[in-house]
């Protein structure tokens, strides 16, 4: 199985350069492909800031990831970004913040 999925994953990978330039899409589906990647994102960013084993994982975390897309948006370097994260998570666990 875990070599079906290999294969796979390396076959998708070679379908990118190898239909580079024969394949045309319409301006209209480069958007849509373009914000589905971005929910898609954002979707993963949020449930790995909410939630551990399928609840809430408290308020630290959250705050965190929300310094951390601060900085990002602000355009930070990204050790700055994760260090900034980390550390607002840190300092609020270290005051008693779940």
């Amino acid at each position: 199985m875990v070599l079906a999925l290999a294969v796979g994953t390396y076959a998708f990978r070679l379908v990118g350069p190898a239909l580079h330039g024969r394949v045309e899409l319409p301006d209209r589906m480069r958007v849509l492909l373009s914000a589905g990647a971005v929910v898609l994102l954002v979707a993963l960013m949020a449930t790995g800031a909410l939630t551990e084993g399928g609840d809430f994982a408290g308020w630290a975390r959250p705050a965190g990831v929300a310094v951390g897309g601060a900085l990002a948006w602000r355009q930070a370097p990204f050790v700055v970004v994760v260090l900034g994260a980390a550390a607002a998570t840190a300092a609020l666990r270290a005051a008693g913040v779940p």
